[in-house]
């Protein structure tokens, strides 16, 4: 007698069929590490978001560039609500990197534009020096090669370890409550606006502590800067600036230069009046960039 496909095993097939023919609206990608939503049609556009943070702030880029372009909008598993799925345990940056290069080949996309804020622009960098057949073009949106040098010009991989190793451990353990207030007080150094701190901190307590502290960890402790000069795609780096800051616009841009030095080509672009968050801060300025980006 023929033995009967269980009935879970038979609903995640049928699931799995009615996904690939398109029946639930958009296409939609799952993998253990991320989600992938495709909108519009048209050259490829990768949008990958940052540490904690949601796939909707890509939402004014989406609405920009669906009329024209094919969008795959990156969620990470455990970030902003998504369930943390093959991130349980272990590194997430460089998890994330192999999926999304996994997901641009399995796809067959061809040197699509890339554009990453913050972790998502670290993970485009690192997709760049990696896997430079899957990057036309790059634009990473305020973030460094190595993000330690926001603690000493001076740090190291093995210097910082000890410090990143406390803050992951301890963003781990501390109460949903504290978490909470923690990400309250640090949202507006992220963001100006009200209600782009209140999206911040929406995602933030949705988000897993174990993830956050663990990508956290990653970024910390993962240096790109050797492989810069390996990169092929055009790069533009979008930097905020803000007198709130505490320092002169040329000392920022001189951070920001001096950590890509070694990137061939890089251009950067300094939009006013913003903090860490661009697209919510200044959503002309940064649809205007991404527009020049992609000429």
């Amino acid at each position: 007698m023929q033995k009967l496909m269980p009935r879970a095993h038979l609903f995640a097939v049928v699931m799995a069929i009615l996904a690939a023919l398109g029946v639930f609206g958009g296409p939609a990608h799952a993998a253990d590490r991320m989600t992938v939503t495709v909108t519009g049609k048209g050259p490829d556009v990768v949008l990958i978001p940052g540490l904690a943070s949601s796939a909707a702030v890509w939402d004014g880029a989406v609405k920009q560039l669906s009329a024209s372009h094919r969008v795959h909008v990156v969620q990470v598993a455990g970030f902003a609500g998504a369930p943390v799925a093959g991130n349980a345990e272990g590194p997430v940056v460089e998890p994330l990197v192999e999926a999304v290069d996994a997901y641009i080949k399995a796809n067959h996309l061809k040197s699509p534009a890339v554009i990453g804020h913050s972790m998502g622009g670290f993970a485009g960098l690192l997709l760049a020096e990696r896997h430079p057949e899957d990057v036309g073009r790059l634009m990473i949106v305020d973030s460094l090669p190595f993000f330690s040098l926001l603690f000493s010009p001076t740090a190291t991989v093995e210097s910082v370890k000890p410090q990143a190793t406390a803050m992951r451990d301890a963003t781990i353990a501390m109460s949903a409550e504290a978490f909470a207030s923690q990400q309250a007080m640090a949202a507006p150094r992220y963001v100006k606006s009200a209600q782009g701190q209140a999206l911040m901190l929406a995602w933030s307590k949705a988000s897993s502590q174990s993830v956050v502290g663990r990508a956290m960890y990653d970024l910390l402790t993962t240096d790109a800067r050797p492989g810069l000069g390996g990169v092929k795609a055009p790069t533009t780096l979008l930097y905020p600036y803000d007198p709130a800051m505490g320092a002169p616009a040329s000392m920022v841009e001189k951070t920001y230069a001096d950590a890509y030095a070694a990137l061939p080509g890089v251009t950067l672009k300094r939009v006013d009046d913003s903090r860490h968050f661009i697209m919510l801060d200044q959503p002309k300025a940064f649809a205007e960039a991404v527009e020049a980006f992609l000429k």
